[in-house]
């Protein structure tokens, strides 16, 4: 899994900065206007409710399943929530995650075969 995680980073990275980038080459960092444009239509609104809903309960899993996994840089998805968004704070913490499970299982594999490995 942690290949399909890692190209779904790439592309949450890469399809919304396809989209801001030019528009911040045009418009500059204006926040009023993003917000105008986001919002502007019922539909666009519709879409941005949803994923500001969405940010909301990815950071609380991130946080709090983070937290029960104790999974390294749990920083990185937070930062990437917002510099780019949810599509690439989701697969980036379940990257994280899978690497954290799999070097477990190794430390409890390398403990049941007398190697050194600590949790």
């Amino acid at each position: 899994m942690k290949w399909v995680y890692s190209v779904f980073c790439v592309f949450g990275t890469i399809l919304p900065w396809s989209q801001l980038g030019p528009w911040l080459l045009q418009h500059g960092l204006s926040i009023p206007l993003l917000i105008q444009d986001a919002f502007g239509q019922r539909i666009s609104a519709f879409a941005w409710l949803d994923v500001i809903v969405s940010a909301v309960v990815v950071l609380i899993f991130i946080t709090v399943e983070g937290r029960r996994e104790r999974v390294r840089h749990l920083w990185a998805p937070f930062v990437a929530m917002f510099t780019v968004g949810v599509s690439l704070a989701l697969p980036l913490f379940l990257l994280l995650r899978e690497i954290r499970i799999e070097q477990r299982a190794n430390n409890r594999l390398n403990a049941n075969t007398g190697k050194p490995g600590a949790d």
